[in-house]
Parts: C-alpha cells; structure tokens; sequence
C-alpha cells in the first residue's frame, strides 16, 4: 500500500493560508497534499512509456510559509550520479504534489508530473 492511500489531512490552519494558490479542484486535494509535503519524503517511480519504471526517492526540507523556498532532491535508483535538485517555493511544489496525488487516483501510480520533470532537469530555462 502507497503512503498516498494512509495520507491524513493537513490541519485546517495550515491548510488555511495556501487556499488563495489554487483553484476549487485543487483546493479539495490541497489537506492532502499538504500532508504529504510535511512527512518530506516520497518514495515512487518514474513512469517511461515502453520500458521499465525508474524508482527514485524525493526528499524535502520542510518549512511552514507558502512563499519560503523548499528544496526538492530526487535520486533515481539508489544511484549518488541520478541525482537531482530543484528550489521552489512551497506553493509551487505543493501544487505538483497536488497533481502527483490527483494521477495517483487515477493510474494508482506515484510519479511526478512531466512538467515538474521539466523543471527539476532545467529543460524550461
């Protein structure tokens, strides 16, 4: 079983001051999400269409404020070389980790969304 599927909701004051970033839809995934970003540890794996899965392993420094950057370090395969990081504000990791619960609903899978994936590797830039 996923730790997504035993996620707890987030207590309402902490939840209270990230509702102004998102919309109603996200809003509702949004205690969770927040649950989740404040265990600061994701174990999943990266999704490659045609070929095997990619585990990795996400982790996080864990602040309070929704402006406060967070640190985000992803290790493919136990591997120190398929290492990655990315800054980001709360908010914005929050909302990926909206969207990676919102996938996990639906394929049942943990995995990062290819626009984090864009961000993480600098592609965008």
């Amino acid at each position: 079983m996923s730790n997504i599927e035993k996620l707890q909701p987030a207590n309402k004051d902490d939840t209270k001051m990230y509702l102004p970033f998102y919309n109603k839809e996200q809003q509702e995934i949004l205690p969770y999400a927040l649950s989740l970003y404040q265990q600061g540890y994701l174990e999943g794996e990266r999704i490659i269409e045609g070929q095997q899965s990619i585990p990795f392993v996400a982790i996080w420094y864990v602040s309070r404020l929704p402006y406060e950057i967070t640190r985000c370090r992803i290790q493919f395969e136990g591997s120190a070389e398929l290492s990655y990081e990315v800054n980001l504000s709360n908010s914005e990791f929050i909302q990926y980790l909206i969207l990676l619960i919102k996938n996990f609903k639906q394929s049942r899978q943990t995995d990062f969304s290819q626009k984090f994936y864009r961000k993480l590797l600098r592609l965008d830039e």
